[in-house]
């Protein structure tokens, strides 16, 4: 399942009518048969959500008549639209200078399929928030939220038509407030036969690498979304991304005949044709835009045109040692290797450099970014020491051609 919403829906068609998509006179486009209205069934939910004792509420559909294109069905793509005041004349941008009037929001994931999905209540909470502007003393104890489905034909450029929306269903939900900040990069995950030991196993480091934020460039505030990169050594024994470690492989990039596809489980491994260094990059708002199954160009995987150094070791060195070298392991044993992971237990006040094994010839130091797992930094040579705030163990992930170190809190 999905992450999305909690409730329980069902969505069934009601007939089909026949209608003309014409973006231009002159294309010869085809007549699609549609569904023309989906029916929602009120939420199963007895009483009222609360939203911050509850985790997610499972939404669930049957498939409608499917979309008809000379017998040959088309699959829509969903999208859940969410307001507290069961109008959706104006919808809120997390990019916009000015939401005044915006009064419905729409969930950042869309589905295409499937049994049902779960729709994470923290987040709707957040987007709550945000589209209402509530404070600490301003946050009802109880807020009626309506909900509708939007479902679109998409082309290959995400162009969206033959639009239909099913009827509003309600939701008594308690609502909570938090202080709100900017989320969290949205990073991806590497994990295959080219990735750390091959294994296809879970352990960070040892197994999965993750992707990286890219400095300078700017992430949504709202969902994390943006472009992410990860630069290092494909063998050619192939590899997937994974959204998540935790969520069963239902978040996934894989590779089929027409390119990369989204969320297939029966997808095979990404591969490269020669062995060497690759730029890996996901723009992650850009894969929203994809439904499930769906080809996607915000991936692409292409030769490395600048120079890496191999390195025949990396260490963590400080004031808790001494500034000597305790010695980092390589993510990859069996090819070339630029990824380097330790665990190690800090306490308060320790001040920290990455450095090459035996020389401090290259050495990354610089400034912490804190996000909710621990911290990340984009490594500065001969920069400032790193500073830690408190006593707490850290699994610290270094790329050596990136510079980016990621400190994730155990």
């Amino acid at each position: 399942m999905k992450t999305i919403f909690k409730s329980t829906l069902l969505l069934t068609a009601l007939g089909l009518t026949f209608l003309t998509s014409c973006k231009d006179d002159n294309e010869s486009n085809p007549t699609i048969a549609q569904p023309q209205q989906f029916v929602l069934n009120e939420i199963a939910v007895k009483g009222n959500v609360d939203l911050e004792k509850s985790s997610t509420v499972t939404l669930t559909w049957s498939q409608p008549t499917p979309y008809n294109n000379f017998n040959a069905a088309m699959v829509p793509t969903y999208t859940v639209e969410v307001s507290p005041t069961g109008s959706y004349t104006k919808a809120y941008d997390a990019n916009a200078e000015d939401n005044s009037g915006a009064d419905f929001f729409a969930l950042d994931e869309t589905f295409n399929s499937g049994a049902g999905v779960e729709v994470n209540t923290q987040l709707l909470n957040r987007s709550l928030l945000q589209l209402c502007g509530w404070t600490e003393t301003t946050v009802p104890s109880l807020q009626d939220v309506y909900f509708r489905i939007k479902s679109v034909i998409k082309d290959a450029s995400f162009n969206e038509y033959n639009l239909i929306y099913s009827n509003m269903v309600k939701l008594s939900a308690v609502p909570y407030y938090v202080e709100l900040k900017a989320a969290d990069p949205e990073i991806w995950w590497l994990i295959g036969g080219d990735i750390a030991d091959g294994s296809w196993g879970g352990d960070y480091g040892k197994c999965v690498i993750p992707m990286q934020t890219i400095d300078g460039n700017s992430y949504d505030a709202k969902t994390g979304q943006g472009e992410i990169q990860w630069i290092g050594y494909l063998s050619g024994n192939g590899f997937k991304l994974r959204g998540s470690m935790a969520d069963n492989w239902a978040t996934q990039i894989g590779q089929n005949d027409n390119g990369y596809v989204k969320n297939d489980g029966g997808s095979g491994n990404i591969t490269v044709g020669a062995a060497g260094l690759y730029v890996v990059k996901l723009n992650t708002a850009d894969l929203a835009k994809a439904g499930d199954k769906e080809n996607t160009t915000a991936l692409t995987v292409e030769p490395y045109t600048g120079s890496a150094t191999v390195y025949d070791g990396m260490a963590i060195s400080g004031s808790f040692n001494g500034w000597s070298d305790t010695e980092m392991t390589p993510c990859s044993t069996g090819w070339e290797n630029h990824d380097w992971y330790i665990e190690y237990t800090f306490a308060a006040g320790d001040e920290v450099k990455i450095k090459q094994a035996g020389s401090w010839d290259f050495n990354k130091g610089g400034t912490f970014v804190e996000y909710s797992e621990g911290m990340y930094a984009y490594g500065v040579g001969n920069g400032d020491n790193f500073k830690i705030t408190d006593d707490a163990t850290y699994l610290i992930l270094f790329n050596d051609i990136t510079g980016f170190i990621r400190f994730i809190k155990k």
